[in-house]
């Protein structure tokens, strides 16, 4: 089962906890990433992170930036990414059932 069945892009916005970055929105389709934006955190590294999950599957992202932490914080800002589309991700099981 794909995240997305209508084929349509959907929209997330995700308010972030413990990072320099208050929020993310991410475009998906059909459980790909589409495009992502992140406001504040570190400019250079976001667009780097925003340029390589473009195309890339949600639990593939989610598999590789789960539990990646910035110095001595316990989260990141790709671990929050991961947890919000861990949330996006949950919230379609649940329309499912």
């Amino acid at each position: 089962m794909s995240d997305n069945e209508s084929g349509q892009t959907e929209i997330i916005r995700y308010k972030t906890s413990g990072t320099c970055c208050g929020m993310i929105q991410v475009a998906i389709r059909d459980g790909i990433i589409e495009d992502a934006m992140f406001a504040g955190g570190c400019n250079g590294n976001l667009k780097g992170i925003k340029s390589l999950i473009k195309g890339m599957k949600t639990d593939d992202v989610i598999e590789k930036l789960s539990g990646i932490r910035c110095g001595e914080k316990m989260t990141s800002c790709p671990d929050q990414l991961a947890k919000c589309l861990i949330e996006y991700k949950n919230s379609k099981l649940r329309q499912v059932v």
